[in-house]
């Protein structure tokens, strides 16, 4: 049974990928820091999804300050999600954090994984390395981040190039579009409608202008990182990993408030230093090299987040469990 070292596994999309590597036979050791940039016990609940699976451990600890060695031993590939998110926090005093979490935990893991020959390094990078336009981004399209999140995330990918280049590692990088579903963490926008709905509270809504976005269903993203642990490509790939249709924020919010059956108020923000005004990813790359394409359409995407949602208000919904210590096993 091949071996991969996850690294934040308990998030968002981590959890997904966890669950999507098992269901094909991979061994996963897991690895987050179970940091409180939101809930940890919203993670941990994440992570008892697989208390229990002989095929899953687990290992609280931070990637800049573990002893990496005994973590990489005997793995066959490395996927890496831990990261700081968020582009509106990511400006001022926070930005140290980004560069601990996205730059310098990256370098460190390249480093290791270098060391120790690990067969593939997949990294996973983000739209945000994209400066701003009307057109499909391609992955030759012009790189100019608008937030220093962004900015953190390309060094990370320039990293990862270096490692490719230089030191032989055979790596991916994966560039995620705005991806949403089950389990999203809560500062992400179609979360916010959700609960908002749920709750009989209202939408914050940023800026004048109508956002575009390319929403990407989470477990269309996990199956592309599966496909890229064995995928033969060239080593230092880049790939968009994207829904491929765009849709505006205002769109989003008339889906959710269709599946939930309420409108919802709306009030506007500022503009939000970062927020670009349209995303929109270019797949074909992924399509030729990876052999996948996303294939979630956004009404059953959100449909699915929806009942997830109501899910977590259901009398018998589990309490999340007690964050585990520093170091160890899966939570139990």
């Amino acid at each position: 049974m091949a071996s991969v070292l996850l690294t934040g596994v308990a998030g968002f999309i981590g959890s997904h990928v966890a669950e999507q590597l098992l269901a094909h036979g991979w061994r996963v050791r897991g690895i987050d820091a179970l940091t409180e940039n939101y809930d940890p016990r919203i993670k941990v609940r994440n992570l008892d999804l697989f208390a229990g699976d002989p095929a899953f451990t687990f290992v609280r600890d931070d990637l800049v300050t573990a002893d990496l060695s005994p973590l990489l031993d005997g793995v066959d590939a490395v996927v890496h999600l831990a990261a700081e998110p968020g582009v509106s926090r990511s400006w001022g005093e926070q930005f140290p954090m980004y560069v601990h979490r996205n730059v310098l935990a990256t370098h460190r893991l390249l480093e290791a994984a270098t060391a120790a020959a690990v067969p593939r390094f997949v990294y996973a990078s983000s739209s945000s390395v994209y400066g701003p336009t009307s057109d499909a981004m391609r992955e030759s399209s012009r790189l100019a981040p608008l937030s220093p999140y962004g900015v953190s995330k390309l060094a990370g990918e320039c990293l990862v190039a270096s490692y490719a280049h230089e030191r032989g590692l055979s790596t991916v990088a994966l560039r995620f579009f705005s991806v949403y579903g089950p389990r999203q963490r809560p500062d992400m926008a179609l979360h916010r409608f959700i609960e908002a709905l749920l709750d009989g509270g209202e939408a914050v809504v940023y800026g004048d202008d109508v956002q575009m976005r390319d929403f990407t269903y989470v477990t269309d993203v996990a199956e592309a990182v599966s496909a890229a642990l064995t995928a033969p490509v060239p080593t230092g790939t880049v790939l968009n990993i994207a829904h491929g249709t765009p849709v505006s924020v205002p769109d989003l919010l008339r889906m959710a408030e269709k599946e939930v059956g309420r409108e919802l108020p709306v009030s506007r923000e500022p503009h939000r230093a970062g927020d670009t005004a349209r995303t929109h990813g270019d797949t074909t790359a992924a399509a030729e090299l990876l052999g996948w394409r996303a294939t979630t359409d956004l009404r059953t995407g959100i449909a699915r987040q929806v009942a997830w949602h109501r899910s977590l208000r259901e009398p018998t919904a589990t309490a999340p469990l007690a964050v585990p210590a520093r170091v160890g096993r899966r939570p139990r």
